[in-house]
C-alpha cells in the first residue's frame, strides 16, 4: 500500500457521531419540552421589589425638641417614645385651664341655686316673672362657660400627652432629622418608621394574567440573598394598569396609537413572618407564581 493514500474512516466511527448528535438532539428536546411545560404552570417577572408601610412621624405641637429617644435605623415597638417636646408651656396651659374650669363651675353652682331659688320666691310672688327668667337664663349661660371651660381642660391634657411622641406601629426609623433643642411646628417631619410587615408588588405583564388567581402560591427569590428562597401567595391584582394610574396617563383617542403591552401590579405577601430579615422597601426580587 502507498503511504500517500487516504484510509478511509471506519463506520463504526460514523456511526458513533451520529448516535452522539441523536442524543444531543433528544437532549436538546427534552429540555425544550421541560422549559415549555415549566412556562405553561409558572410565571416570573424581575419588575418586581419589596413594599413596606412608610409612617410619617410628625408633632402634633410646636416647641422646642427637649429629648430625642432614638437613633437612626433603630428597631422600636408599637408605643415607643421617639422624642419629646419641651412640655412645661403645655404644664403651664394645663394648669390655667384647671384653674379657669373650677371658677367656672364655681359660678355655675351658684347661678344653678339661685335659679332654684328664685323659682320659689316667683311661685309665692314675691318676685317678677322678669327676675326669675333673668335668673334660670344666667344660670344656663354659667353652665354652658363651665362645660367649655371643661372642653379647655380636655384640649390642655391632649396637648400636654402630644408633647411625647411615640411609635404607631413596630419597626425601623428612617430618615431622621430630629435634634435636641431645634424648634418645631406643628407637622413638620421628624422622622419615619418602615413598618415590620413587608410583601412583594410585581408588575406582570398582562399577556401573563390570563391564568393568575389570588392564593396561587408563589416562590420568591431576593437579589440581595441569593440562597433565600421565600414562599407566598397572590394576595390581589390590582384593578388598572400601572399606566393608567401614572401621574400623565397616556391619551390614545390623538390618532397615534402603539399598543405597548400593559404591566398590572400585583400583590404578594409571605406565608412566613420575615420581620427578622433585613427586607427593606425597593428591595429587587423575582416572584415565580405557580398557576397549577
Amino acid at each position: 500500500m502507498n503511504d500517500n493514500e487516504t484510509i478511509p474512516a471506519k463506520p463504526r466511527s460514523r456511526k458513533k457521531n451520529l448516535g452522539l448528535f441523536a442524543a444531543l438532539a433528544a437532549l436538546a428536546l427534552g429540555v425544550a419540552a421541560y422549559y415549555w411545560m415549566h412556562s405553561a404552570e409558572h410565571e416570573s417577572t424581575d419588575d418586581a421589589a419589596i413594599e413596606a408601610h412608610v409612617l410619617p412621624i410628625s408633632s402634633k405641637v410646636s416647641g422646642q425638641i427637649f429629648e430625642v429617644a432614638v437613633d437612626d435605623n433603630q428597631h422600636v415597638d408599637k408605643g415607643a417614645l421617639l422624642a419629646r417636646i419641651d412640655p412645661r408651656d403645655y404644664q403651664l396651659k394645663l394648669d390655667q385651664a384647671r384653674a379657669e374650669s373650677a371658677a367656672a363651675k364655681a359660678e355655675a353652682a351658684r347661678a344653678a341655686a339661685d335659679a332654684v331659688r328664685s323659682q320659689q320666691l316667683y311661685e309665692r310672688d314675691d318676685v317678677s316673672r322678669q327676675v326669675y327668667e333673668k335668673a334660670v337664663a344666667d344660670a344656663e349661660v354659667l353652665k354652658a362657660r363651665a362645660q367649655l371651660a371643661a372642653k379647655k381642660v380636655t384640649a390642655a391634657e391632649l396637648d400636654l400627652a402630644n408633647t411625647a411622641i411615640t411609635a404607631p406601629e413596630a419597626g425601623k426609623v428612617t430618615r431622621k432629622n430630629a435634634e435636641m433643642r431645634a424648634f418645631v411646628q406643628v407637622g413638620q417631619p421628624l422622622m419615619a418608621i418602615v413598618t415590620d410587615e413587608a410583601w412583594v408588588v410585581a408588575n406582570f405583564k398582562e399577556t401573563q394574567l390570563t391564568a393568575m388567581r389570588p392564593g396561587q402560591k408563589v416562590g420568591i427569590k431576593v437579589d440581595a440573598f441569593p440562597g433565600l428562597d421565600l414562599r407566598g401567595h397572590v394576595d390581589s391584582i390590582q384593578s388598572g394598569t400601572g399606566a393608567r394610574f401614572s401621574l400623565l396617563p397616556a391619551e390614545n383617542a390623538t390618532g397615534n396609537f402603539v399598543k405597548v403591552v400593559q404591566r398590572v401590579p400585583v400583590k404578594i405577601v409571605f406565608d412566613e413572618p420575615v420581620g427578622d430579615m433585613m427586607l427593606v422597601p425597593g428591595m429587587s426580587v423575582t416572584p415565580t407564581v405557580h398557576l397549577k
